[in-house]
């Protein structure tokens, strides 16, 4: 039993490396396409999606994590729609966790990092604003911006993780099998 749990985190690691791969060279090549681009308005608009994108699934890993399956099951008996994915989900809580906060949350951040830098540097060319204050400044705000909003965003998931996983359940049942 536990060479096969072994095999099985093993393939688990595999996959989840290889799917943050794929992920993250995508996004990143679009990031890098694009964000040279657009003029700074826009560039903070993307900035803050992939801000708020990160928070949420850091919220979603957070609910899965703190949930309890006793809902979803008296739900799933009830045939309520994406219960029964929400308890295949939560019994798989720490890979949807990992999922959802490391992969997703991660790249993020990362592309978040790759905005910042392209709107500090269009923010010292445009504006001939000195380079190493505005670096920090961006940096600074991006940080404390994510930080800040993933500890709220964390105590509502753990408040309303029944909640949140109704409907994230119902909206990945449609292509969850």
């Amino acid at each position: 039993m536990a060479k096969k749990n072994k095999q099985n985190i093993t393939k688990w690691i595999v996959k989840i490396s290889i799917l943050a791969f794929i992920i993250s060279f995508s996004l990143s090549a679009l990031s890098e396409a694009l964000l040279p681009k657009i003029n700074i308005i826009i560039g903070i608009i993307i900035l803050l999606i992939f801000i708020f994108i990160g928070v949420l699934f850091d919220m979603i890993g957070v609910a899965f994590t703190s949930a309890d399956e006793e809902p979803f099951h008296a739900q799933s008996s009830r045939k309520v729609h994406g219960a029964s994915t929400a308890v295949k989900l939560i019994k798989n809580a720490p890979r949807v966790s990992s999922f959802c906060n490391d992969v997703v949350g991660d790249i993020c951040g990362i592309l978040s990092g790759s905005a910042g830098v392209v709107i500090a540097a269009g923010l010292i060319s445009n504006m001939h604003l000195n380079s190493y204050i505005t670096a920090l400044t961006v940096t600074a705000i991006i940080s404390s911006l994510t930080i800040g909003l993933k500890a709220i965003g964390k105590e509502i998931a753990i408040k309303n993780n029944t909640k949140i996983i109704s409907a994230f359940s119902k909206t990945i049942s449609i292509f969850y099998k």
